[in-house]
């Protein structure tokens, strides 16, 4: 189902913070150096490029960046920093590699007011299962929905809140989107 790009930069237009919750791209399976050392494929690259393209052409561009510490995760968030420029804070932490959903809350609790737009790179299930704990009541059902089939690689999902990051809880911003690199296509 495509998503009408234009309208889903407009409705986070409205909102004053807006977080995008990231997969990491298209990796190679398996590494002798163990998971934390896999890869990006040639095709997860590409995703990452188009992606952050996708994400620039609907104004969010992130200021804070919070990345696992995996190879797969920086090797994405480079990739996508090519297109977005040295604007963003950048914070690479193991604790999204290895903390699950909690590690997740905490990056966003640990953001400042001063950013608007919060971006958080990791990993499935923690970051599928995340943004469903993310999404309040008002969230549309069917984008909730795709939540629950988990996040392909290069997928992101898009919230926004009226609230500072600091302040989030359970339920707490509005899932605007899932978009994945097909959406972002030419």
């Amino acid at each position: 189902m495509a998503q009408s790009l234009k309208n889903i930069a407009k409705t986070a237009d409205r909102y004053r913070y807006v977080l995008l919750v990231m997969r990491h791209a298209k990796t190679e399976p398996a590494n002798l150096a163990g998971d934390r050392a896999r890869e990006l494929t040639d095709k997860g690259r590409k995703q990452a490029k188009n992606v952050a393209r996708g994400i620039q052409s609907l104004r969010l561009v992130p200021d804070r960046i919070a990345c696992s510490g995996a190879v797969r995760a920086q090797q994405t968030l480079d990739r996508m920093l090519k297109v977005f420029g040295d604007g963003p804070q950048v914070d690479y932490r193991q604790s999204l590699y290895e903390g699950g959903v909690q590690a997740v809350f905490d990056e966003i609790a640990r953001t400042p007011d001063k950013y608007h737009k919060l971006m958080v790179v990791g990993h499935e299930p923690t970051v599928s299962i995340a943004s469903e704990w993310i999404a309040s009541e008002r969230s549309e059902q069917s984008v909730l929905d795709r939540l629950q089939l988990g996040l392909s690689p290069a997928s992101v999902v898009v919230f926004g809140s009226d609230k500072p990051f600091s302040s989030w809880q359970v339920h707490a911003a509005d899932l605007l989107a899932v978009l994945n690199p097909k959406d972002f296509s030419d």
